[in-house]
């Protein structure tokens, strides 16, 4: 299993929780040690939460876990 795959399982469960924000997406991924933040930040560069949904997030394995906004998931690539 890949560190996206983790992540993305992860954040996924949050997603169906009531008030579910890109807030508590990012505060969840910073307790994921394997989330590469210099990557993610780069990635997430011009990221708007009004139009974006959530952020992606790219990890140590090289891997993302990428927030897929038409269907309201995360899901590994």
């Amino acid at each position: 299993m890949t560190h996206a795959q983790t992540l993305a399982r992860a954040l996924n469960a949050l997603v169906k929780m009531p008030q579910f924000s890109y807030v508590k997406a990012r505060a969840a991924a910073r307790q994921d040690g394997n989330v590469d933040w210099p990557r993610t930040k780069a990635l997430n560069e011009d990221f708007n939460p009004d139009v974006d949904g959530c952020e992606s997030f790219v990890m140590r394995d090289g891997t993302v876990c990428e927030w897929a906004p038409g269907r309201h998931t995360y899901a590994a690539r």
